[in-house]
């Protein structure tokens, strides 16, 4: 059974430098100590003590590793030892939090199933023959067993230094000497040479340290001085680049050259080659944009006249109908124009994959190996509720990024439990289990998509432009395996219950025994213990419990670090012929895999989303910094395993370094073929989304989204421009700083501070007391950076730079993670006011990226030709409505917060801050829509209407406006590529959300501004994808809200009234049609607005369900009664007779 482990170290003391120590203490060195008990009862223990090191005279700080001398650790080779740690830390579950101390257990296994990929927690292996050790044999980097000795005596890699240090190199096996004692060798081949070669010791912290050489200056100040010129210096200074590093050779070559022959890249160099771009601009042909722009001002000046016309001609019949006619007609007039000036300007985009792999992936004198050159890219997944969110989908989504097209070794994923669930921790190891057979079967035969649930679900050809000869065979047995790997992940339920129910009856039969043997004689009560839920490996979860406990419930329980595959070796691992699947060519590597449950304790503000999200952000800057953010809702998997390439090519093109995230469109599987209730929302995502491309950048929409690391820290993107100061600027100049830096040499800056250096007092109160945290800032800074291989590319960075092998993992390291994801952390510092995604909104996703475009950061669309990503989306009635509350709900929020659009800086564009507007505008539409969809059953009824008579000039400016806006509507669907039928089904959906979850949010948002009141939302229900009779069952569904009163009111209000209207035209000895045509005509718009909500509330289709009779009998009831109240008029002149109700 495992045992725990302790870190004995103080939350203020766990980094591991620190640009500002404490006045007055010394540094706390952190202790990591690691034991397993074997069969025998003895502990065999690995320890090593971290001592804090001091920036002194020296021009790097030094990291010092001290093993001490026990009998169960002996002294080794540096580098052995951190992947000896590495191994442990690998297979060991991270726990701590507030108030408690942090605790690594070792797993012996994650999941019941055995687990064989060598990157694995908890993989299988043969055991050390030493007696009393029961410790895993070294292993290569395909988890086969490394036998030193020839007679195959398994032996660990302890005993085996133990046996070559204190035991002469003799065997304990065949007590014959070891032929080969160079363990460095055998252990692991690949990486190992270089890892020595970076300088043992100091090489983990050297590879921190930022390009510039300094003493006793913060990492974050590396900027250089005014006068000094960064980009000449890439190519005028002698020196070999590592992963965010700058390594001075020892003979003073530059380049990689092996005779010091200057095969680095030379300024000359570049200026020979053709230089190519990444991405490239589509202009919408002429022929299309013009008449659009000339259509939207014709419009703009005929909705004018025809306001100052209807203000001018009053119904005097009527005063109170025109008037509401008209302020509503006002308020659409300004809502229309604020949703069609943003689209002025749309643009298309497109990249070239192959120049990317041309810069990042190919030999060149600068990389002669070929090795990728790409940034580090962290992947966040987020997931709360496993009842709610399938854990089945979850899987999926994993695979789906394992699985990518991304070098390996430069992609992480992190996956954000917040509901803290076995359930989800046990189906995420069970998918990086399945991984080892997956993930080489994609690569093998370039599989797409990456997602094995949609790829076996496929209705077309899977055998189409598939040429190698085991295929059928290797998909068969794929498919075999993953139907296997459902049936897990669906009884995991069940399976947790089962071993928790075991495990607990055991404690208790324990606790029973352990009472009869204290009181011999005396009557013994009822034992109470704590129903625990239990893991694999026999202890406590440290998570959520299914029968809440202290400690141990949703909002109550200590943060979780897992790493599930550990990081993979630096050079690529073949696999072999041998076992399931033929992998001879194939790299059989997998991504960096983590699970991570943030601490929540009661009486902190979680702040659900963006709170998970920004813990993820920390952490995964203390474990990988990838200085690339790609976000993915648990159910938004990928469907083109080039995603990231094609986001990347946006983020390393000249003038990249000022995007702040690369947004990709949603797109929906499980839709109902009809579309009914416009849940693809493509007028949104192709037309408004390619609109705002061409000002400053979608917005940000939540998910599917690639961030630049740096521009989530609240830094302004480099040479932001200097902006004209406020309306005073006449009277009170701003003084000008003559040392201030050049902006294009000015890398990390916030727009509080324009002077030469920040306060480095005030860094942690920004990003909190981690220095780990702070010292990542500018590593991930400089990695994401594009390749300075052109004079016009301002800040970049050389090409080779990003090559050399990313950091071991170690305790010290994981344990800092797990500070920074404790709920006490972000006490007194910016994250989600300033740094992070930001709180107070259940829209996070639109605020923050409004902050970063605030601060004058771009962002781009990227469309491809093959959907990036996929999802699921509700297509029950009830959900949906749900679904547009929360997001209106969460544009009202805004519109009375500072994030207000009228408050934008100067350096927002003005039609980009026409966009923001109008996203905290629209709910407000809701009550103009509600009153106008009245208005025409309150004309039927008042035999009036919004104008005295149906005159000419009504009718023609009428016309026009509804061909421009037919005419708007057919360019756009030209230049988007959207089709009719979707632009419809948006109008429909528009004024159904409108009339209903609309009004709903502004009154939620009011509340909550006026009264205090918070908001509460449902959570979108994620559907399975269980085998059922029809796959669009839930579209039938009716279930019941509050939000549907409004639209059903309309509807039964307008078909009274066209009946009452019909009846007094009819009997009327003056028969008034004009009248009855307009206000039947307008009611009949707002009916077929209204259809696909009446059809919902009809039920499944191809039965007649028992609402049907009940709203037809309700129907049929109304009419009789108005036609029996209804009198005929006897020589009555007034309109309608003496028509009265009953």
């Amino acid at each position: 059974m495992a045992s725990n482990k302790h870190f004995s170290t103080s939350r203020s003391n766990l980094s591991n430098n620190s640009d500002v120590p404490e006045q007055g203490r010394p540094p706390v060195p952190s202790s990591v100590t690691f034991a397993r008990r074997t069969s025998s009862g003895r502990y065999v223990s690995y320890s090593r003590d971290d001592l804090d090191s001091e920036l002194g005279s020296a021009e790097f700080m030094n990291y010092t590793v001290h093993i001490p001398p026990t009998p169960d650790n002996q002294p080794m080779d540096p580098s052995i030892s951190q992947k000896v740690e590495e191994q442990y830390v690998s297979n060991s579950m991270f726990t701590g939090g507030f108030n408690s101390a942090t605790r690594a257990h070792l797993m012996d296994k994650v999941i019941e199933t055995e687990t064989n990929h060598p990157q694995m927690a908890g993989a299988k292996g043969s055991s050390c023959a030493i007696p009393g050790c029961d410790a895993k044999v070294m292993s290569d980097g395909r988890g086969q067993d490394l036998l030193p000795c020839e007679c195959d005596f398994k032996i660990c890699r302890d005993c085996f230094v133990d046996a070559v240090k204190t035991g002469g190199g003799i065997c304990p096996g065949c007590k014959e000497p070891y032929k080969n004692t160079d363990l460095t060798d055998q252990a692991d081949d690949n990486g190992q040479q270089r890892l020595q070669g970076l300088g043992g010791n100091g090489a983990k912290m050297e590879r921190r340290l930022s390009l510039m050489k300094s003493t006793n200056k913060s990492a974050l100040m590396r900027s250089q001085t005014g006068d000094f010129d960064h980009n000449r210096w890439l190519f005028e200074t002698n020196g070999t680049y590592g992963y965010g590093n700058a390594f001075w050779t020892k003979d003073g070559n530059f380049g990689s050259g092996k005779d010091g022959d200057g095969d680095g890249m030379e300024p000359q160099d570049l200026m020979s080659k053709p230089w190519r771009p990444l991405t490239r601009k589509l202009k919408i042909p002429a022929a299309i944009i013009s008449p659009y722009r000339l259509l939207i001002l014709i419009r703009i000046v005929v909705l004018a006249l025809f306001l100052s016309w209807r203000i001018q001609h009053q119904n005097q019949d009527a005063i109170w109908l025109w008037g509401m006619s008209v302020v509503c007609e006002l308020w659409f007039a300004l809502s229309w124009l604020l949703d069609q000036l943003p689209k002025l300007c749309p643009i298309n985009r497109a990249t070239d994959l192959q120049v990317l792999k041309e810069k990042f992936e190919m030999p060149t004198p600068s990389n002669p190996t070929g090795k990728s050159d790409l940034p580090g890219l962290d992947i966040f997944v987020s997931t709360a509720d496993p009842e709610k969110e399938p854990p089945l989908v979850t899987c999926n989504t994993i695979l789906s990024i394992l699985a990518a097209d991304y070098p390996v070794e430069k992609l992480s994923c992190y996956v954000s439990d917040d509901g803290g669930a076995l359930l989800t921790f046990e189906a995420m190891a069970e998918a990086a289990s399945f991984a080892n057979i997956w993930v080489p079967f994609c690569r093998k035969h370039v599989i797409e998509p990456r997602n094995p649930d949609s790829y076996f679900s496929l209705k077309r050809d899977p055998y189409k432009n598939k040429v190698k000869s085991d295929f059928v065979k290797d998909r068969r047995r794929v498919k075999r395996e993953y139907d296997e790997f459902k049936v897990r992940i669906n009884s995991l339920p069940d399976s947790i219950r089962r071993r928790s129910d075991a495990y607990h009856a055991r404690e208790e039969i324990k606790a029973m025994k352990m009472q009869r043997q204290n009181r011999d004689d005396e009557p013994l009560e009822p034992v109470k213990i704590p129903k625990a839920t239990w893991m694999a490996d026999g202890t406590h979860w440290p998570g959520t419990w299914l029968t809440s406990a202290s400690d141990h419930a949703k909002g109550d329980h200590a943060g979780i670090i897992q790493v599930m595959l550990k990081p993979p070796s630096d050079e690529p691992l073949h696999g072999v012929s041998e076992g399931f699947l033929d992998l001879t060519d194939v790299d059989i590597r997998l991504p960096l895999l983590v699970y991570v449950s943030r601490e929540k304790r009661p009486g902190y503000d979680h702040n659900k989303k963006a709170g998970a999200m920004n813990a993820l952000v920390r952490a995964s800057a203390i474990m990988s910094n990838g200085p690339f953010i790609l976000n993915l809702d648990c159910d938004h998997y990928i469907y083109n395993s080039e995603a990231m390439r094609e986001g990347m090519c946006f983020m390393m093109d000249r003038g990249g370094d000022r995007l702040c995230y690369v947004q990709f469109p949603q797109r929906f599987e499980g839709i109902d073929p009809s579309d009914r209730y416009a849940n693809h929302n493509t007028v949104f995502f192709d037309v408004n989304m390619r609109a705002l491309d061409g000002l400053m950048g979608p917005v940000y929409v939540g998910t599917g989204c690639l961030f630049r690391r740096i521009a989530l820290y609240g830094f302004d993107p480099p040479r932001s421009k200097e902006h004209t100061p406020g309306c005073c600027s006449c009277c009170f100049p701003r003084r000008k700083n003559k040392n201030r830096i050049p902006e294009e040499n000015r890398a990390l800056r916030m727009g509080d501070y324009d002077d030469e250096e920040m306060n480095l007092s005030l860094v942690p109160k920004k990003f909190g007391n981690s220095t780990f945290l702070i010292d990542s800032i500018p590593v991930a800074e400089f990695q994401g950076r594009p390749l300075a291989d052109h004079p016009s590319i301002k800040n970049g960075r050389p090409p080779g730079a990003l090559t050399i092998p990313r950091e071991l993992l170690d305790a010290t390291t994981v344990a800092e993670a797990i500070a920074v994801i404790s709920c006490w952390y972000e006490d007194k510092t910016e994250w989600g006011s300033r740094i992070g995604w930001i709180y107070g909104s259940v829209t996070e996703d639109v605020v923050t990226g409004y902050r970063m475009h605030n601060r004058g950061w771009k962002s781009v669309y990227c469309v491809t030709k093959r959907d990036a990503f996929r999802g699921t989306a509700p297509i029950n009635l009830t959900d949906r409505l749900h679904q547009v509350l929360r997001w209106a709900t969460g544009s009202v929020e805004i519109f009375f917060s500072r994030n207000n659009a009228l408050l934008a800086s100067s350096k927002m564009k003005i039609l980009q801050r026409i966009a923001y507007l109008n996203v905290g505008i629209y709910p407000f539409t809701s009550i103009f829509l509600i009153v106008y969809c009245f208005l025409p059953a309150l004309s039927l009824f008042s035999g009036q209407f919004i104008v005295q008579t149906l005159n000419v000039t009504f009718l023609v400016y009428l016309l026009i406006i509804s061909i421009t806006l037919c005419l708007l509507a057919l360019l756009e669907i030209k230049w988007s590529g959207i089709t009719l039928e979707e632009w419809w089904r948006n109008e429909q959906f528009w004024l159904i959300g409108g009339t209903s979850a609309h009004l709903a949010a502004v009154l939620q948002g009011l509340l909550k501004v006026v009264a205090g009141v918070e908001i509460s939302f449902t959570l979108t229900t994620k559907s399975g994808g269980d085998d059922v009779d029809d796959e669009f069952a839930d579209l039938y569904m009716l279930k019941w809200t509050s939000l549907m009163i409004p639209p059903i009111t309309i509807i039964m209000v307008n078909l009274i009234a066209i009946a009452v209207g019909f009846s007094r035209t009819i009997y009327s000895v003056i028969p008034q049609w004009s009248k009855l045509i307009g206000g039947v005509f307008f009611s009949f718009w707002v009916l077929a607005h209204l259809y696909p909500f009446a059809k919902g509330l009809m039920g499944r289709r191809g039965r007649t369900p028992t609402i049907v009779y009940v709203w037809s009998g309700l129907v049929a009831i109304t009419i009789s009664l108005l036609w029996v109240a209804i009198n005929p008029p006897a020589g009555n002149t007034e309109i309608g007779g003496s028509f009265s109700f009953p």
